[in-house]
């Protein structure tokens, strides 16, 4: 093996590191931050005071990352888990404490057969284990979004509504 690149991700140690599609690297550092990397170049990031304002974030920090392609998971050192989109890092899920102590690792089921049977009717699941020796599945419910048909239609409506308000309005408008 030989070095490709180098370069400096956080202040402190690496708690954890993880590899993503498209040859994107995230990692959790000691300084309360969890980083997405594309070669040396950040491409986002989350800090702790700034994904959960109002808890001091000398008191917490980010121990445990996986990236599914779709999502990423994070546990903490107070043993709570989220899983964020992983190009927005938007969370999706967050579960204050499901530990009892530090997040060691974790792993999203995989895609496969079995998986799936797993998954039931969610989106993802992502397991968890802690220092507390549990281990623990995190279901995300499958988000839910408007089909395209009916988007198109409801634009189509409110530009008829629309039309029909400056009608109203505006006698002669058309």
């Amino acid at each position: 093996m030989k070095k490709m690149l180098e370069f400096k991700a956080h202040d402190g140690e690496i708690e954890d590191i993880a590899l993503g599609p498209d040859n994107k690297v995230v990692t959790a550092g000691r300084d309360f931050q969890c980083c997405v990397w594309q070669q040396d170049q950040l491409v986002t990031g989350l800090r702790w005071h700034e994904n959960l304002p109002g808890i001091p974030d000398k008191a917490y920090r980010y121990q445990a990352c996986r990236d599914s392609g779709t999502f990423l998971g994070l546990g903490t050192v107070t043993g709570s888990v989220a899983i964020h989109i992983a190009f927005s890092l938007q969370r999706l899920y967050y579960v204050k404490e499901a530990h009892g102590i530090v997040v060691t690792d974790m792993a999203f089921v995989p895609e496969s057969q079995p998986g799936r049977e797993l998954l039931g009717g969610h989106e993802a699941a992502l397991l968890s284990v802690a220092v507390d020796s549990r281990c623990k599945l995190h279901l995300l419910p499958t988000r839910r979004s408007l089909p395209v048909w009916l988007l198109l239609l409801l634009c189509a409506g409110l530009i008829v509504a629309t039309i029909l308000l400056l009608q109203l309005a505006f006698p002669g408008f058309l």
